[in-house]
């Protein structure tokens, strides 16, 4: 699923939006997890994403969320890559395309696998910066509608060695 994650990384980090603007985002997770079979609710918080995957039993009673932020910041963006940032002014200079891109191979990896034994809710949340999308979507009823015992994220950090992972 490389090679798919990487694609859907570019399209995001070619097209960012920031805080409740994240519609071409919302529109490819939702795409994506269509594609997938992966139940799913739109507009949380205006833009964000609640999907949720079974595993191959769900006697534990247990579910688990896994979080992901999807807006960018208004920053020029100079890389030259050749999926730089189409929008003037706005760049995902934040590697919140990478966290959406990654929450949506988890999910298309568990979707197949289904090797676990609960329910795992995947939170695509706008607004991570500065725009509260999180306490959004709990106010909006997020943990009502989708309880967990934990929830789970990461961010990457570009500067450690390839294959590391910090704490």
């Amino acid at each position: 699923i490389v090679e798919e994650v990487k694609d859907c990384r570019h399209r995001l980090h070619e097209n960012p939006a920031t805080s409740y603007e994240e519609i071409y985002a919302s529109d490819l997770v939702a795409r994506k997890l269509t594609e997938w079979g992966i139940p799913f609710e739109r507009n949380w918080a205006k833009t964000g994403i609640v999907a949720t995957i079974e595993g191959n039993t769900t006697a534990s009673g247990k579910s688990i969320g896994i979080r992901a932020d999807m807006d960018a910041l208004d920053i020029i963006e100079e890389t030259g890559l050749p999926y730089a940032s189409q929008i003037p002014g706005k760049m995902h200079a934040c590697g919140h395309d990478g966290h959406t891109s990654i929450l949506l191979g988890t999910a298309k990896y568990l979707k197949e696998t289904r090797n676990f034994n609960g329910k795992v809710h995947l939170f695509f949340q706008p607004a991570e910066e500065g725009g509260g999308g999180a306490i959004k979507m709990v106010e909006e009823g997020l943990f009502d509608k989708y309880p967990v015992d934990s929830v789970y994220a990461l961010h990457n950090w570009p500067y450690l060695p390839k294959g590391q992972i910090a704490v």
